[in-house]
């Protein structure tokens, strides 16, 4: 009797599946339509929970002004902190400002400096990290947790596998990154689990000039597109 209930169970759990199927063609449809419009963009990633009185949030809010007065949009999370940061310096510029907003049971609400018509709701992480792949024109990677941590190794396992094109991924605060990426080019590369090359486009920075200058001189020989 009870293999008979849990194999109910889990035919149940089966035809669910396949309906989610319908809810996460709609996310994306619905992305790709309102994505599919904004134009050349860079996506700023960071923690939710830096301050609006911290030097991090008001450097934040300089690359994005700066991103946006040199013709791109900003792309962020939708959410606090960083990702607040980064809208509010595009809404400055009067720059394209976009939000793809995650439903969390913490940390996560849109802020108020997302365009009105520029804000998306998402309930599937990876249907939202396509948008931010498939439509950012490179990532500016603040200081963060998991989640900018899991936007930026998927990002280096795409480029890395040729499963997108190339693009500048640019990470803010030589403090908090050195050691990251000095573990990554010692130990994952001296163990043979990456390549060489596999990190040219990784570069650290301080200050927002050398964000634009790093995002403007890759384009000079590139074309302005989505990715894929």
């Amino acid at each position: 009797m009870r293999k008979e209930q849990h194999h109910k169970g889990w035919n149940e759990l089966k035809t669910n599946d396949s309906w989610a199927i319908f809810k996460i063609m709609g996310e994306f449809v619905n992305g790709f339509e309102r994505m599919g419009t904004i134009g050349p963009c860079v996506s700023i990633f960071g923690s939710a929970r830096t301050k609006a009185d911290t030097p991090l949030y008001e450097l934040a809010v300089a690359i994005a002004k700066s991103i946006s007065e040199a013709g791109y949009g900003v792309i962020t999370g939708g959410g606090p902190g960083i990702m607040e940061a980064g809208n509010r310096g595009a809404h400055l510029a009067g720059g394209t400002s976009v939000g793809l907003n995650i439903d969390l049971p913490f940390e996560q609400h849109d802020n108020p400096y997302i365009d009105n018509d520029k804000s998306l709701d998402f309930d599937y992480f990876f249907v939202r990290k396509v948008m931010f792949v498939k439509y950012s024109q490179g990532f500016v990677v603040m200081p963060g947790g998991f989640g900018t941590l899991d936007e930026l190794f998927e990002a280096i396992t795409l480029i890395q596998t040729n499963k997108i094109e190339k693009f500048p991924i640019i990470l803010v605060g030589s403090t908090f990154w050195s050691g990251l990426i000095d573990w990554v080019k010692t130990t994952m590369l001296n163990a043979g689990n990456i390549s060489s090359g596999d990190l040219d486009l990784i570069h650290i920075v301080d200050t927002k000039e050398e964000v634009v200058e790093i995002i403007d001189a890759f384009y000079k020989g590139h074309t302005l597109s989505p990715n894929f």
